[in-house]
């Protein structure tokens, strides 16, 4: 058999990625030093031997209510981009909250549309048949129709969920063709380096309170 035909027959995946679960669920274990995470190297080290690495969609919003927080945010996509992982944006939006009984109001931060644009990229995809396997990481129970659909739908394909650390969910679990929890040990394993070049050149240097 030649190289080319083997190559064929290795099942494509591509990596869909809820960047805000992810990185609020690093907070939630307490893995705030692992938030420098290469995204393509953690997929690299979770598929197996039989499996090809098609495509990586990161998905989030723009930080806009820090300054501090938007300029890590903005070096960490960077370096994403880097290694060709494609990046979609939702809405990072202003609501607030009143107290009814004293009346003083907070602001809160709410990220919007990350779970509508991973679910129509996943069926677009699917429809075009541009993979065999769907990496899902994320464990927002807002994703359970469009996986539903998918295995429904697209009997050749089937849909895996990567949970990231405290997302693990059942429901979501339940519907999927397989699901793990990425551990400590794959996600220390994948960090980018202290510095990451551009395309262009130039150097992203790791946040200094993720050190």
């Amino acid at each position: 058999m030649t190289k080319a035909n083997n190559l064929q027959k290795k099942e494509r995946v591509i990596v869909y990625v809820d960047g805000f679960n992810l990185y609020f669920g690093l907070l939630e274990a307490g893995l705030e030093k692992l938030k420098w995470l290469n995204i393509k190297l953690l997929t690299e080290n979770m598929l197996k031997a039989n499996q090809k690495l098609v495509e990586i969609k990161y998905f989030t919003s723009r930080v806009s209510n820090d300054p501090d927080k938007q300029k890590r945010q903005t070096t960490y996509i960077e370096a994403l981009e880097s290694f060709n992982v494609k990046v979609y944006y939702g809405h990072y939006q202003r609501d607030k909250i009143e107290c009814y009984r004293c009346g003083n109001i907070w602001a809160y931060y709410n990220e919007k549309m990350t779970d509508v644009n991973i679910a129509t990229q996943m069926i677009i995809d699917a429809y075009h048949d541009k993979y065999d396997m769907a990496m899902l990481i994320s464990g927002d129970s807002d994703l359970v129709p469009p996986i539903k659909a998918i295995i429904e739908n697209f009997k050749n394909k089937r849909v895996f969920v990567a949970f990231p650390p405290k997302r693990h969910n059942n429901s979501v679990a339940l519907v999927a063709k397989g699901s793990m929890v990425i551990g400590r040990k794959k996600l220390a394993d994948s960090q980018f380096d202290d510095e990451v070049t551009k395309k262009d050149g130039f150097i992203l240097k790791k946040p200094g309170n993720w050190k």
